[in-house]
């Protein structure tokens, strides 16, 4: 994350940045990877976050793999950067294969919980908020309640 910028400035940048992107997706089609964390506390809530840039949803902790980067690396490195928490065990659920900017999108998806309060980074996230899992917010993401849905069937089969 780029830290030399002042964090009002890089939260302007960050709209801009995030359209490109998504511009330059579409155009190049080359495969990407990404880690996606869900992350609860000991009551079982769910914590979902706020960015300060692309659709106004409810999206989970994750991010990019960066270049020889191990997926486990990468959900502990976004947890950190993005709501400064240190995540204890961090269990691979799944790996799913899916499109994101006209991509091809490999997502690993990871479970972790914290007994920490989330400081939103002020930069990329905004808000971050633990939500309970009957009663999560509306406006969630499409890529977030389908790895929600996955979360759910992992749970399930834990509990048997």
């Amino acid at each position: 994350m780029v830290h030399w910028l002042p964090a009002r400035l890089h939260r302007a940048a960050l709209p801009l940045a995030h359209a490109l992107r998504h511009r330059w997706r579409r155009w190049r089609k080359a495969p990407i990877a990404g880690v996606s964390v869900i992350l609860t506390n000991p009551q079982g809530k769910v914590l979902f976050l706020r960015h300060s840039y692309g659709p106004p949803v409810w999206a989970l902790p994750g991010g990019g793999l960066g270049p020889r980067e191990e997926p486990e690396a990468a959900a502990r490195r976004e947890v950190r950067e993005e709501l400064g928490l240190t995540i204890g065990e961090a269990e691979r659920i799944a790996v799913i294969e899916e499109v994101i900017s006209g991509s091809p999108h490999t997502a690993h998806i990871f479970a972790a919980t914290t007994d920490n309060t989330p400081v939103p980074d002020g930069r990329e996230i905004i808000e971050a908020r633990f939500f309970a899992p009957d009663d999560l917010p509306r406006d969630l993401g499409r890529t977030t309640a389908s790895r929600l849905a996955v979360w759910r069937d992992w749970a399930a089969l834990q509990q048997r």
